[in-house]
């Protein structure tokens, strides 16, 4: 049965550096997917990057973009989900292949394509490790409550050790 995990918390605790540090420690798997970063001039938040595993880079969301998607003061470039999330995601139904997503929240999901992708993806043999925010959302509240999928809550408390107990499911034999 593959393995299934959401990493759920709050915004500023810590999911993206946790599944960046869960992909540097893989020795054996292959993983594909993307994280997700804001982006700050003077010290203000004013956007976020999407950058694929493969070092692919583009911004996602500004508020100097216009829309017509916007989430919160932020407008949207859906293509960037269209160019580089989705083609790195519709290349891994493949058994044993592990899929890492950061992340499954508003500025992601508005890209129907994507969700799309994301729902085929759960119901294929893959390894998934996505993170999720904490809030409320009816696509990531019924993700979360499969019984397949396993949610896993990020803290302060936990973050530093996570990414090496996750690395230790996902691959046999890391140490």
């Amino acid at each position: 049965m593959p393995t299934r995990i959401l990493l759920e918390g709050r915004p500023g605790v810590g999911k993206t550096t946790a599944v960046r540090r869960l992909a540097a420690l893989l020795r054996t798997r292959e993983a594909v997917g993307f994280t997700t970063e804001e982006i700050r001039q003077a010290g203000t938040r004013v956007g976020f990057a999407l950058e694929t595993l493969t070092g692919r880079r583009a911004v996602l969301a500004h508020t100097n973009f216009p829309g017509p998607t916007r989430v919160g003061r932020y407008g949207v470039d859906l293509s960037v989900m269209e160019q580089l999330a989705l083609p790195s995601l519709r290349t891994t139904a493949v058994p044993g292949r592990l899929v890492l997503m950061d992340e499954l929240g508003r500025m992601e999901l508005a890209c129907s394509p994507f969700r799309d992708a994301v729902q085929a993806l759960f119901d294929t043999a893959v390894d998934i490790v996505a993170t999720v925010q904490a809030h409320r959302d009816p696509f990531t509240d019924a993700l979360k409550q499969r019984p397949d999928v396993d949610v896993v809550r990020l803290t302060p408390a936990n973050r530093d050790d996570l990414p090496e107990a996750l690395a230790a499911r996902l691959e046999p034999g890391h140490s």
